[in-house]
């Protein structure tokens, strides 16, 4: 039984005088359609109606939907989830029959990766279907695993600067967006050498925004960036987020794109920070789970010096260095 109010009876009744809809709901009571909740009382009106009323739940046919999923589905769908819940697959039934469509009669066009976005137009002719609709839970209730779809996440791409295409060459990933436009104009004036090293590609990694650019890096990197013989250094703030940046991206990649801290510029960063007064300190918010791979590039007496810094609660921005800093130290070339 489900409670309801006299209001929403007498919704269906909207068009019937007063006196009408009393006869109707009476005609109701007295076949046991509803009964009352007496303890709700009555509207006050002549003659009363109680406010409040048991309405026998109506039993819906989901036969002719199991059927459906019984005998018309492609294999691929589990369809256990829905004969259990007839309900839920009324309401996703439209989805589920486009999913059922396209795997019965397209299911080759699955040979071809492409974008969840694409996928998801293509199947159901909506691009956000999967990514903020519906999608994801209507595969897992089909128990289909998203790999089934062959399809990958897209990210922003990330800016990078070529100055040379040739390899090998080193390419140097930049944590912010001041350091490389500075390099980047360094370049531009003619010089090849960064801080010592040759330099063929600046990349602007935009933060943590890096992790997610090279988890698709082998689909929108240039070919040659792909050369396997090319190295791959990081350089960013000396604090606790820019170490932990590196060292996320150094466990995220393959092992045969290793990528190391550029070392030149981080001591650079150290020698200017020691003609400073006072460093800034380091924001609150900052993870400090940092692990010491990042440390272990280093001579022990940078090592050293970087740690106190941090244990000072102060760290070393990119930006202590600019375009007048890059040609002071020298470094041998990595390729």
């Amino acid at each position: 039984m489900k409670r309801i109010s006299l209001e929403e009876l007498l919704r269906s009744m909207s068009g019937m005088s007063y006196p009408e809809q009393y006869r109707k709901i009476r005609d109701m009571l007295d076949r046991e359609k509803i009964r009352p909740v007496r303890a709700s009382g009555t509207n006050g009106k002549k003659p009363a109606l109680y406010r409040e009323y048991w309405v026998e739940r109506e039993e819906k046919d989901y036969h002719l939907l199991e059927e459906e999923l019984k005998f018309k589905m492609s294999p691929a769908i589990s369809v256990d989830y829905y004969l259990k819940h007839p309900d839920v697959y009324e309401e996703d039934r439209e989805a589920v029959l486009r999913l059922n469509e396209y795997l019965l009669k397209k299911k080759n066009l699955l040979k071809v990766s492409e974008s969840v976005n694409e996928r998801s137009f293509e199947i159901w002719g909506q691009e956000k279907f999967l990514s903020r609709g519906a999608g994801r839970k209507i595969l897992k209730r089909c128990h289909i695993p998203e790999e089934l779809l062959n399809m990958y996440a897209t990210s922003e791409p990330f800016s990078y600067f070529t100055r040379s295409s040739d390899t090998p060459q080193n390419i140097l990933i930049l944590e912010n967006k001041d350091t490389f436009y500075s390099m980047r104009r360094f370049l531009l004036e003619g010089r090849e050498r960064i801080l010592g090293m040759k330099t063929g590609t600046l990349i602007y990694g935009a933060g943590k925004r890096v992790l997610r650019s090279f988890q698709d890096f082998t689909l929108c990197a240039e070919p040659y960036m792909k050369e396997k013989r090319n190295r791959f250094w990081y350089f960013g703030d000396m604090d606790y987020e820019g170490i932990g940046i590196y060292e996320n991206l150094a466990e995220l990649v393959s092992p045969e794109m290793e990528i190391l801290p550029f070392v030149p510029a981080y001591q650079a960063m150290l020698n200017k920070a020691g003609k400073t007064e006072n460093l800034p300190v380091t924001k609150e918010q900052q993870n400090r789970n940092i692990r010491q791979s990042f440390f272990s590039h280093f001579e022990k007496d940078a090592a050293e010096r970087m740690t106190k810094i941090l244990e000072a609660q102060r760290y070393i921005p990119q930006e202590i260095l600019n375009i007048q800093d890059f040609e002071k130290e020298e470094a041998e070339d990595a390729v």
